[in-house]
């Protein structure tokens, strides 16, 4: 995995405390349209655990992985019992059976491409899900969008990750159901989005950043500047998009 995709574990606690969690309804969305039991899931790149918490309050027994001993560490503290979680690459998992639901939450783009849907299909039942979900925490304000740009601008040009397959972001389909239309391993390919806005402290939407790994790739001065200058410009409160696009596809029968 790449420098920027292992930089996670330094900023375990903050990711922990700063990432929004996810709404039910996704969970909901999932469930629908599986239109069957989910009973075992297994979760890719799980972070601190932010989705897998979701998953195993609805009673699915999760098998979260996570390549980060710091981020598992904080997953292990935050997560029900009934989770199993293990320190594993994507790329690393070897399932002693298939899962009913196999799903990754914005972490899907750190994984290796060659391979990808395969490895995926093989985790899965015949007719098992896959679903990868996530999206940007954006200012809701464009003007305040705009002042937290130029303030970010001497040092990043922006923050974010490009897509991986090079699709634009106001593509009627996105990665990865760009990729998960082409695969042979996989039928039935949704895109959907739960609208969601929520309202912080500046501090915390800063504090969000603080977890955003473009941040994490800069010398720790310009970091500590970029940060300092963006909350001067922010007010108080602000109120942030923090939209789900979720991408769903089932795995072949065959």
């Amino acid at each position: 995995m790449s420098e920027r995709a292992l930089s996670f574990g330094a900023i375990a606690a903050a990711y922990e405390r700063y990432r929004p969690g996810y709404p039910a309804a996704l969970h909901d969305l999932v469930a629908s349209y599986a239109g069957r039991p989910i009973r075992t899931a297994l979760e890719i790149g799980a972070g601190t655990g932010k989705a897998t918490r979701l998953f195993a309050e609805h009673g699915i027994a999760v098998t979260a992985t996570e390549p980060d001993p710091a981020m598992l560490a904080e997953l292990r503290r935050h997560a029900p019992v009934s989770v199993r979680a293990e320190q594993a690459t994507f790329e690393e998992i070897r399932p002693d059976h298939p899962y009913d639901l196999v799903y990754a939450a914005a972490a899907l783009h750190w994984t290796s491409p060659d391979g990808r849907w395969e490895r995926a299909a093989a985790l899965l039942e015949p007719g098992g899900v896959f679903a990868s979900f996530g999206g940007p925490v954006q200012l809701a304000d464009p003007a305040a969008q705009e002042a937290v740009d130029a303030a970010r601008a001497p040092f990043l040009a922006t923050d974010e990750i490009p897509s991986p397959d090079g699709t634009p972001w106001d593509a009627a389909m996105l990665w990865p159901g760009t990729e998960l239309q082409r695969s042979d391993d996989f039928t039935d390919v949704q895109q959907h989005v739960i609208e969601r806005r929520l309202t912080m402290p500046a501090h915390d939407y800063v504090g969000h950043l603080s977890t955003v790994s473009a941040y994490l790739m800069l010398p720790p001065a310009d970091r500590q500047q970029v940060f300092e200058r963006i909350l001067a410009a922010l007010p108080p409160q602000v109120e942030v998009a923090a939209d789900v696009t979720a991408h769903l596809a089932r795995r072949r029968d065959g």
